[in-house]
């Protein structure tokens, strides 16, 4: 697969980096092999989770090729780019042809990138998952790399102003790889690899340089203001139908 636009995009990302002078910590990232198809399983906090989460496959020199959605490539702006970078484009309707273009390019030894939790959460901890990111995994013979990010919430989210102030701080956990072989259950390899990703990321809050009590970015369970999983719930809804309604008018 030639890279034409890839290489130059993170020569600015991490040009960028330089500049916001952003605080990257990352653990574990020679967890994600040098060659070879992959899925990497990454949470959802934030908008920008492509970039950092791209980021983290970099001391292993591979590029990432996100699941996103569709609408992302029929954007005028965002469209051509997205293309360039091979990305796979996912209709929430009819998610059998991303399925298939994801499973075609891990046998070819690419390495794909997939949000279990398929929207970003507002408790900033783990959704409930899907089980695609294991069942293609299965299907193309490849393992799950586990990957939390933190402190991208901080940066751009749901609810809250953008910050891309300087001297923020984020961090990038990468777990061993989880083997999922195609006669085991999609479900119950889908439980363990969140319970894998719920302990990564207690250990990353826990070791992340900055807990404020009532802080909107902290999960409520570690002493701040963010949603309940259970509030976030409800807020998820609350969304889903606001959408709705504009799609009927």
């Amino acid at each position: 697969m030639r890279d034409i636009v890839y290489p130059p995009v993170i020569g600015l990302v991490k040009t960028g980096f330089k500049v916001l002078d952003l605080g990257i910590t990352m653990v574990g990232t020679e967890h994600i092999p040098t060659t070879g198809g992959a899925v990497l399983a990454v949470n959802h906090i934030s908008y920008v989770d492509f970039v950092i989460g791209g980021y983290g496959a970099q001391p292993s020199k591979r590029l990432v090729r996100f699941m996103a959605k569709e609408v992302l490539f029929r954007n005028r702006y965002s469209g051509p780019l997205m293309r360039s970078l091979h990305h796979i484009p996912v209709d929430r309707g009819a998610g059998a042809a991303s399925y298939r273009q994801a499973v075609r390019y891990l046998r070819d030894g690419e390495l794909v990138g997939v949000f279990p939790e398929a929207t970003i959460s507002r408790s900033f901890e783990l959704k409930d998952f899907k089980s695609g990111a294991v069942r293609m995994a299965a299907e193309a013979g490849v393992p799950v790399i586990p990957m939390i990010l933190w402190g991208t919430q901080r940066m751009m989210t749901k609810d809250h102003p953008r910050d891309f102030s300087r001297h923020q701080k984020v961090s990038i956990t990468v777990g061993e790889p989880m083997h999922v072989a195609p006669e085991d259950d999609a479900l119950e390899a889908t439980a363990e690899l969140r319970a894998t990703m719920a302990g990564m990321l207690d250990r990353t809050i826990s070791s992340y340089a900055e807990k404020p009590a009532g802080a909107w970015w902290l999960p409520a369970s570690y002493g701040g203001s963010a949603p309940t999983p259970a509030e976030a719930d409800r807020l998820d809804a609350e969304e889903l139908r606001e959408r709705a309604a504009k799609r009927r008018k």
